[in-house]
């Protein structure tokens, strides 16, 4: 079998992991549980246009209130 036919397993898994990340973050940011719904729903149900249109319009720093020391 050609190296090229597996690239697709490889590419979808890459999406998978990066679309749990954006979720993981939309649903630990500040936001309204309604804009989470949303903006998870968007995610799950167009993961590649989803998470582009996350990471260019969803306006990450403003909702994430960063990370705080644990001691």
């Amino acid at each position: 079998m050609h190296p090229a036919a597996y690239s697709g397993g490889f590419l979808g898994l890459v999406v998978f992991i990066l679309d749990l990340i954006a979720i993981a973050e939309v649903i630990n940011s500040n936001r309204s549980v309604t804009s989470k719904l949303l903006w998870s729903l968007l995610i799950f149900l167009f993961p590649i246009l989803g998470l582009i249109l996350y990471f260019l319009f969803g306006g990450r720093e403003e909702h994430n209130s960063g990370y705080e020391a644990i001691a």
